[in-house]
Order: C-alpha cells, then sequence, then structure tokens
C-alpha cells in the first residue's frame, strides 16, 4: 500500500504526510517541473511537463488491488484510479467511489460545456482554504486509511 498524491498545487501534502507517518504508510508525491517539492518523509517524483503527464504517471504507478490510496482534484485521474480498485480522496475530504465518479464526470462535462457556450462567463477562483477544511480533509482522509488498512 502506498499512498500518491497529484502534488501540484495540493494544498493537503502535509495532512497527508501526517496521517501516513501514524500509519507508516509511504507516500509519493508527483508534480510537474513546474512545482518545486520537498519533503523529509514522501518521496517526490518530478514528472516532465506535459498536459496531463503527472496524471498519467501517478496512474501507471498504481499497482491493481494494492490498496493504494490517490489524493487528486482531478476527477478523471480519480476514475483511472477507482478502475484499479485503489481508493481515491479529494482535497475536500469527499471520497471518490463508483457509485458517485460517474455522476462527477458527467457534472464537470455539463459545466466545461457551459463555460464554452457562455464567452460573458468569468468565473471566480476557488474560496481560500480554511482550517476546517483542513480538519475536514483530515477527518475524511483518516477514515479512508483505515478503512484501506482494514481490507489490505
Amino acid at each position: 500500500m502506498t499512498i500518491y498524491v497529484d502534488a501540484d498545487a495540493c494544498p493537503v501534502t502535509k495532512i497527508v504526510e501526517q496521517v501516513a507517518k501514524q500509519y507508516n504508510i509511504p507516500v509519493t508525491l508527483l508534480c510537474d517541473t513546474n512545482h518545486v517539492l520537498s519533503s523529509d518523509y514522501s518521496e517526490v517524483k518530478v514528472i516532465g511537463a506535459g498536459a496531463d503527464a503527472v496524471d498519467f504517471a501517478l496512474i501507471s504507478m498504481l499497482e491493481k488491488d494494492a490498496n493504494d490510496i490517490v489524493v487528486t482534484q482531478d476527477y478523471g485521474v480519480a476514475a483511472m484510479a477507482l478502475g484499479k480498485n485503489a481508493f481515491a480522496i479529494h482535497q475536500s475530504g469527499k471520497w471518490y467511489t463508483n457509485d458517485n465518479i460517474d455522476m462527477m464526470l458527467m457534472e464537470r462535462h455539463l459545466s466545461k460545456k457551459a463555460r464554452r457556450s457562455n464567452s460573458k462567463n468569468h468565473l471566480k477562483g476557488p474560496k481560500r482554504r480554511t482550517e476546517v477544511d483542513d480538519m475536514r480533509f483530515k477527518d475524511g482522509f483518516e477514515k479512508l486509511v483505515k478503512m484501506a488498512l482494514e481490507s489490505w
């Protein structure tokens, strides 16, 4: 079992490492050449630049049925991780599951389609992350880790 983090601009890497240390689970942080990461705990893999280079590298590292955990905000990466029977969680703490991933992908598709059709649609960026957001992620992540360990 390994925890893989799609670490480009991921705000929860320190929380992931904190929980992983507690359960003695190795962590691999993946980022592209535009980001600089360092860690005393995790293995850091810098993947060459490219539209989805980090995503495909992460998925290729997953071993089917190894109870790996993926931390990503990318629904497509989560869907591919679920396809390898890995566990997946969003940085909000929401679990990706086989029961919710199709709906999430459809909502993403429809939102993208709506944005493309309306040139006046100026979206604000994500709201500022709070301590409550971090606590919500940590709670969901720790529950997911425990579940993965129990099914291991």
